[in-house]
C-alpha cells in the first residue's frame, strides 16, 4: 500500500480515481487546485504524487517546479495535454513519468507501482566504480572526481541502467521500457533530453563523450574513458 495525493480539478475524475485506487489497496487524499496540493504534500508526506496540469489557480507545471523545491516525492504528471514541448517542460521540471488521458486505473496503478520500486533501489546493489566515477545504488548517490553528482531521479535511474551494462551498447526503447516504463516507440526525445541533461552533468557532451558514448542507429554504451 502506498500513500498517494492527487490534484485534480474535474470532480468526477478526482472522485472515481481516489475511489479505484483505493480499491488497489492504496491510502488516497486529494485536492482541487494548486495551493491546496502544496499545503497537502508538505503536511502529509506521500509517496507519490498524481498532478494534472490544468488546475485552476495555478499551472500544473509551476506546481511540480514549487514542489521540486521542497520535496523529492516522485510525481506522476496526468494530462490531457500530449505536445511534446510540455511533456519535455515537465520532466524538466522534475516530473517522474508522464499519463495522458484518458488512462486506465490499471494503467495509473501500474505506474505507481513503477515508480515506487525505482525509488526503493536493493540492498544488495554493489557501488559501481569506472574510472573516477562512482555510482551508489543503495544511496543513490553519485560522486565524479570525489565531488557529489546532483541528479535527478530519473537521471540516476538512466545512469545506472547505463552503467550496470558497461561496454554493452543499449537500445533507447531498452531505456525507455526500463527507465519510463514506456514499451512501446516515440519515446526517443524523452531519452535524448535526460541525456543530455546527463552528460552535461557529468562534463561531457554528444560531440566528447567521456562516459556516454552514442552509437548512431544502434543505442548507447556506457564506457571507461578513453575505451569510446
Amino acid at each position: 500500500m502506498a500513500s498517494v495525493v492527487i490534484v485534480e480539478d474535474d470532480s468526477a475524475i478526482r472522485s472515481s480515481l481516489k475511489h479505484a485506487l483505493e480499491e488497489h489497496g492504496h491510502a488516497v487524499a486529494t485536492s482541487a487546485d494548486g495551493v491546496g496540493a502544496l499545503d497537502l504534500v508538505v503536511r502529509s508526506e506521500p509517496d507519490v504524487v498524481l498532478l494534472d496540469l490544468g488546475l485552476p489557480d495555478i499551472d500544473g507545471l509551476k506546481v511540480l517546479a514549487m514542489l521540486r523545491g521542497v520535496t523529492t516525492v516522485p510525481v506522476i504528471v496526468i494530462t490531457a495535454r500530449d505536445d511534446d514541448p510540455t511533456i519535455v517542460a515537465a520532466l524538466d521540471a522534475g516530473a517522474d513519468d508522464y499519463v495522458v488521458k484518458p488512462f486506465g486505473v490499471d494503467h495509473v496503478a501500474a505506474r505507481i507501482r513503477a515508480v515506487l520500486r525505482r525509488g526503493g533501489g536493493s540492498t544488495d546493489d554493489p557501488v559501481i566504480r569506472v574510472a573516477e566515477l562512482s555510482i551508489d545504488p543503495r544511496a543513490r548517490r553519485v560522486t565524479l572526481e570525489g565531488r557529489d553528482v546532483d541528479l535527478t531521479r530519473k537521471e540516476f535511474d538512466l545512469l545506472l541502467a547505463l552503467a550496470s551494462r558497461k561496454g554493452e551498447v543499449v537500445s533507447k526503447r531498452t531505456l525507455l521500457a526500463e527507465v519510463w516504463q514506456q514499451a512501446y516507440g516515440g519515446g526517443d526525445r524523452t531519452v535524448d533530453v535526460h541525456l543530455s541533461w546527463l552528460r552535461r552533468k557529468l562534463g561531457e557532451t554528444a560531440a566528447e563523450p567521456r562516459f556516454l558514448h552514442t552509437v548512431r542507429g544502434v543505442g548507447i554504451r556506457f564506457a571507461e574513458p578513453g575505451e569510446g
